[in-house]
Parts: structure tokens; sequence; C-alpha cells
């Protein structure tokens, strides 16, 4: 979509806002590296640069701009302290931040907050406060705090200082890559980051495109700059679950929309598949551990190369706190995908030997069985007759498809449960 026109009210941060975080920031977080994938330069046709925000000592982003503000309190302000509302990374920033600049710290998280979210909170001083079942109904919590013990509540995203530390991620681009960008892909969930980093690319280098990522269950944002104003006064109903949860967010700020109004040049929406083949691509080629919301760039210009092909692309990986057990389902989950885990199931006659059989044409053409189990009870073959279920590990596809070949080629009865090749439901 074409960049829309500028407000007539003043935006809520500018350049200058930016760059004066930069200079208090400075030595006090990670200046991050910004790096060409040539690998991924060569996959995508550009020349492909990713900004490691998951390198951050919190492993995200949230610490530029939870600092930018907590500099900001008066004495008075830091001697009472502060309060903020967040299942991850933003309560890890402003835990740490504080508990360095000695200011209490109370962050309140709804009550399924992983454990070991709440703990890493926790082990950098805060007073964690488990209360509501959603991220809403502890927002409203923290905000009772907020008015009955006289606390400074610091947004995760609706506030001009933490917007303007959240640009130093732009400012850090532009001075670090050894070429001109020609378009920046930034993950948006409530606006921030975004707002930020527009802010400082448009007011250096304003022919630089900006582009916007919000994942395909949660577009709040697109929805409210392309009209759907009823999302500006409600939360979004919930549309489901995403690897994304840093930027699952229902209502984007007031704030920040303005800016993205202003300054973004487009928002694309991203799928799941999307978001977890890009996981697995900055695992196996980068060899760095990105949350959903930190693939969410890449996942955009892996889904339309040809936007890309032939420019120079900033990707913001922007945080890396992913939970080990969904890590480990999504890269489960990509071997499937492409071939090289498939979990089969054979008809075989119930004897002695039948199963040494199997295993050794799987073995013969190229297959590894990880995993076997036999269905004898629940199953319509004859009573004499068995289900086995095999997880069969092969170096690709098409070694997959030459162990369903042998098998077949000898007689037995093959079904692919998971993998390529399954029937698709209708």
């Amino acid at each position: 979509m074409p960049p829309p026109l500028l407000p007539i009210t003043p935006l809520p941060i500018t350049l200058a806002d930016v760059e004066a975080a930069a200079g208090r920031l400075r030595g006090a977080v990670a200046r991050t590296w910004t790096t060409e994938s040539l690998t991924l330069s060569r996959l995508l046709g550009a020349r492909v640069f990713l900004k490691f925000e998951n390198q951050q000592f919190t492993a995200s982003f949230k610490e530029r701009g939870a600092l930018n503000r907590l500099l900001a309190l008066s004495e008075e302000e830091r001697a009472r302290g502060v309060v903020a509302m967040s299942a991850g990374n933003h309560a890890q920033g402003v835990a740490y931040h504080a508990q360095r600049l000695g200011v209490p710290a109370t962050i309140v998280m709804p009550r399924s907050t992983p454990f070991v979210k709440v703990e890493h909170t926790r082990a950098f001083g805060a007073t964690v406060v488990l209360e509501g079942d959603t991220l809403g109904e502890a927002f409203e919590h923290a905000r009772c705090l907020e008015q009955q013990h006289d606390l400074t509540f610091v947004h995760p995203y609706d506030d001009p200082l933490v917007m303007a530390g959240q640009g130093t991620v732009g400012l850090e681009m532009l001075e670090d890559a050894p070429c001109p960008l020609d378009v920046v892909v930034v993950p948006i969930g409530g606006g921030g980051l975004i707002s930020g980093i527009a802010t400082a690319l448009k007011g250096r280098a304003p022919g630089i495109e900006v582009i916007g990522v919000q994942t395909a269950l949660y577009p709040a944002m697109k929805d409210v700059l392309r009209g759907a104003e009823a999302a500006a006064s409600a939360p979004l109903p919930w549309t489901g679950a995403t690897i994304a949860e840093g930027i699952a967010v229902k209502q984007p700020g007031l704030l920040t929309r303005e800016v993205v109004r202003a300054l973004v040049d487009d928002i694309v929406l991203v799928d799941e598949e999307s978001l977890e083949r890009a996981v697995v691509l900055l695992l196996n080629i980068e060899k760095t551990v990105v949350e959903g919301a930190g693939a969410a760039a890449l996942a955009a210009v892996l889904a339309a190369p040809e936007r890309f092909r032939g420019r120079t692309v900033g990707l913001v990986l922007s945080g890396g706190n992913i939970d080990q057990r969904l890590l480990a389902s999504v890269l489960l989950r990509d071997l499937v995908r492409t071939g090289r885990l498939a979990r089969l199931r054979i008809a075989l006659h119930d004897t002695a030997g039948s199963l040494a059989k199997v295993a050794a044409l799987i073995a013969e053409a190229g297959g590894n069985i990880v995993d076997v189990a036999h269905q004898r009870v629940f199953s319509t073959l004859p009573a004499k007759d068995t289900s086995l279920e095999v997880a069969v590990e092969t170096m690709d596809a098409r070694r997959l498809t030459a162990v369903v070949e042998a098998l077949r080629a000898d007689g037995y009865a093959v079904e692919i449960l998971d993998g390529p090749g399954r029937p698709q439901s209708s």
C-alpha cells in the first residue's frame, strides 16, 4: 500500500528523541551486531542483514525501551518504585534494569505464565504478582497497584520513552550495515519497536521502506489502520494459538498506531508454517535461537521472496526467549514437513521374523527406525495380523519415498500417517 499522508498533529516521538535515547543507553545495553547472512542472501536472491536483538542479556530488544523509561524517573519516583505488566520479555527487561538502578519493581503476570518466565523475572529481584487469567486482567491489576502504591507504570509499548528506546535498534542498523539498506522488516505487536525504528530510519534515510509483520492470527495493527476502528476501542476476539506470542497483541497502542500510520509503508501477515520455517532456518543457518516473534521478519521474506529479490534487506530478530519444548516441537515438525521424519502404518502377519524383515527392508532403503509400536487389539485387520506403526528417519523426502516403495514392492500395505504424501483431510 502507498505511504499514508502524515497526520496534522505532531507524532509522539521524533528522531531527536531516539538519538537522545541512544546516548542514554550507550554502554548499558548491548550494541548487538548487524551482520550479512551470506547463506540467506543466496537463498532469497537479496542481500540480507540480520540485527541480532536476541543477543541482548535478557534475549530481547525490550531492554532498550524499559531502560530509557527507567532513566527518566525522578529521584522520588525511583524511591517509590515501578510496576509493569508482562508475561515475558518486557517483564525481564524492566526487572533486570530496575535491579541495576536500585529501583523497586513489581511485575504483574497472568496466572498462566510459564513457571520458567516467572522465575527468571524473580531472579532479577522483582516482586512478581500472579493475577488474572488473561493479559488484560493482569494489566488492570497492574494499574490498580499503580494507584494504590503511587508507583510509576512502565508500559510495554505505548509510551514515548519506551518507543524512543526501541528506536535505537534502527539507528544501530543504519550505522553498522556496511551499505545502505533498501528495506527494513520489523515485527509488530503493540507497535513500540516499529514506531521507534521507523522514526529513526525515516528521520535519517527517508527513502528506506519500512515493512511491519504480524501473525495472521493477530492482525490488530493492520486492522486498525485499514479502517477497522472498532478494534481501537475493544480488544479483538481470541483467534488462536501462535508460536509468535510476543506479537500476539489484541489491541495496539494508541500512540504507536499514529506513528505506524504515518511512517510504516506496509504491514504484511505471516502464517504459522512460515514462522516455524523461519525459526528452523535461523537455527540451522545462523546457529542462533529465536522465538516465534523474533523470526517474523524472516518469515515475511520467505513468504514473498519476489518482493525483496535484488534488494538490500534488514531483518530485526527481536528476541530469543522460546520455550524448550516448543522449540523441540518446531524442529520435529520441520523434519516431518521436509520428509526427514515420517510415521508409517504397515499391515503384516503376526508371525516370528515379520518385524525383523520389515526393519531390514527399511534399513536397506536408507531409513532408520526411531520408534515402533504394535497394534493388535484396536485394528480392523484379521486377528492373526497386526498393525505396525513405525517412525522412520531418512536423509530427505526422496529416501522416504524409497522406503515406502520398497515396502510396497515386497507386498506390504503401507499408509503414511504423518509426513509428505499423507492424504489431506477435506
